[in-house]
Parts: C-alpha cells; sequence; structure tokens
C-alpha cells in the first residue's frame, strides 16, 4: 500500500470511527430499553436482505433437519433481533447491569442461589480457574458478572478490523471488565501468566478456528480453538462454563456451570482434543436449549 493510500485508509477509518462515537452517542440518548428495541426492529428488517442470512438460514437447517420450515424462519428472525439488541446493548451496559445480591430475581440482570454462590467461591477459593462461553444472548454479560462479583481476571477479546471502531469498543469495556487480552500471537501466552498468578481466564470458544481440532458441532464436523483446553492440559484448574440468558423485557439470567471434568489422557493428564469436545458439547446444548439467541451468521463450518 502506498503512503498516499495509507493516510487515505487513516482517515476513512478515523472519519468512521466518529460516526460510531456518533452512533453510541445517539443511543446513549436512546436509552438502554428504546435503543435495543431499534436494534432488533432494524436488524430483523435489514439482516434477511445481506449474505449473512444466507449463511445463518443454512446453518440452522443443518443444526435442526427436524424442525418445520416455520420454525427455521423463526429461529432466524429471533437470532437477528438478538443481534440487533446485543449491537445497541454496547452502550447502556453499565445502566444494564443492576444486579442485586440481595434482590437476586429484581432486576435486568438475574441469577441463581446456585449460581452465585459458584461466583463467590470461584472468588473466595484462591485457585486459578478457566471460563469458556459462547456467542449467546448478550456476551458481554459473563466478563462483566466476573469482575462485578470481585473475580480477578484475564478477558480474550478480538479486536475490530477498524482501529477507530476498536479503541471505542475498547473504551466501552475497559471499566466494565477484568484485563482485556487482545488476539493475537502473544494471546496464549498472556492468558498463562494470568493463571500463573491465581487468576481467571474467560474465552468465547463457539467460533471457527482453522488451526485447531475438529470436534462435531450441532450436528456435524468443525475445526475447534484448543487454547483453553491447552491451559487447562498447563495448570490442571477448574473449567466452568459461563452464560448469560436473554429473558422477556430487557432481562437476563446469569449462569454458571459447577466444574466441568475434563477428559484425560493415559498419562492422567487433560485431553486437548477430547476436552475442546466436551466444552463445545455444553455449548451445543445451550444453542439448542435457546437456538434463537446465538449467532448463526458466521461460517463455523466453512
Amino acid at each position: 500500500m502506498s503512503r498516499f493510500r495509507y493516510r487515505l485508509w487513516l482517515f476513512a477509518d478515523a472519519l468512521f470511527g466518529l460516526l460510531v462515537r456518533a452512533a453510541f452517542a445517539v443511543l446513549r440518548v436512546l436509552g438502554p430499553d428504546l435503543g435495543p428495541r431499534i436494534g432488533a426492529f432494524i436488524a430483523r428488517n435489514l439482516g434477511p436482505l445481506t449474505g449473512a442470512n444466507r449463511i445463518a438460514r443454512e446453518n440452522i437447517a443443518a443444526a435442526f433437519p427436524e424442525k418445520s420450515e416455520a420454525e427455521r424462519a423463526a429461529i432466524l428472525r429471533d437470532a437477528w433481533d438478538n443481534l440487533g439488541r446485543v449491537a445497541c446493548e454496547y452502550v447502556h451496559m453499565d445502566r444494564i447491569w443492576d444486579f442485586d445480591p440481595a434482590r437476586p430475581a429484581d432486576g435486568r440482570i438475574t441469577a441463581t442461589a446456585e449460581t452465585i454462590a459458584l461466583y463467590n467461591r470461584l472468588r473466595d477459593d484462591g485457585k486459578p480457574a478457566i471460563v469458556f462461553s459462547a456467542h449467546l444472548a448478550n456476551w458481554e454479560l459473563p466478563a462483566i458478572a466476573a469482575a462485578k462479583h470481585g473475580i480477578e481476571s484475564a478477558v480474550l477479546y478480538r479486536t475490530p478490523n477498524s482501529p477507530a471502531v476498536a479503541r471505542e469498543i475498547l473504551r466501552l469495556r475497559r471499566d466494565s471488565m477484568g484485563t482485556l487480552v487482545a488476539a493475537g500471537m502473544s494471546a496464549p501466552f498472556k492468558l498463562a501468566k494470568a493463571l500463573e498468578r491465581g487468576q481467571h481466564v474467560g474465552m468465547l470458544v463457539d467460533q471457527r478456528f482453522g488451526r485447531g481440532p475438529i470436534v462435531m458441532f450441532l450436528g456435524r464436523p468443525a475445526f475447534a480453538n484448543p487454547l483453553l483446553a491447552q491451559l487447562a492440559r498447563r495448570f490442571d484448574c477448574p473449567v466452568h462454563g459461563a452464560r448469560a440468558i436473554r429473558l422477556p423485557g430487557g432481562r437476563f439470567r446469569l449462569e454458571l456451570t459447577e466444574e466441568i471434568a475434563m477428559p484425560r489422557d493415559a498419562e492422567g493428564l487433560v485431553d486437548v482434543n477430547a476436552a475442546t469436545q466436551a466444552m463445545n458439547t455444553v455449548i451445543e446444548g445451550w444453542v439448542r436449549e435457546h437456538p434463537g439467541q446465538w449467532l448463526w451468521m458466521h461460517r463455523r463450518w466453512r
């Protein structure tokens, strides 16, 4: 790329960043109820006009061959609705998070007594742990929940392609989550160092990773990211799953699983491929339970 084209790209990216910041400001004014509703309306109506809609429709049909065309169409519509809401909830996470341990069922964020006890145990047991999650409902919430419960954690995230947008997203996330670790060559080292310090590591593990092992996911073979399984093998620490479930009225229920037993090899060490499969099997169960809340639009099986 020539110097002129590079400077032009930087200018365009900066301009796009200003537009994103302006959009975030408008969403902020609209509030945590109206903004996500508008986002859902736009996504439901414009999403089907994009190429991603075909990808999502084919993915849903392959995962649920037993369902009728009308049932699969309803899942697809709900998936666009959820994605539109997530996009507009970014700027409102400080307002959406209103969890009160004294009244765990009354706010926008709810949790069972069992989940609350698990969060407290992770905070107080003095041990590192690995927590996996997926692109379900609002997938930012599990990391926010850990931070709000006082759990020291390092969270892996994918940096948007636009540097200007990346800065805006990071600005929104910085004060609500633990240590943010950008995906890249140094990420495994940084996550390992966090576990060495006794912290907790969190990561979304439901997207395609071409250099990983093949697992069965929603009835088809798919490449998966083995990083958390590799860390579990190295540190032999507890592994949990975390998710948020979208409820009516702009509410969510948090769930944290008990420790999940990782498969072992003949030497008694965590079997990386089998452990990767085990995590994806848990996520598959979550997706089948609430299929309209998963991100079907990506090429998970390409």
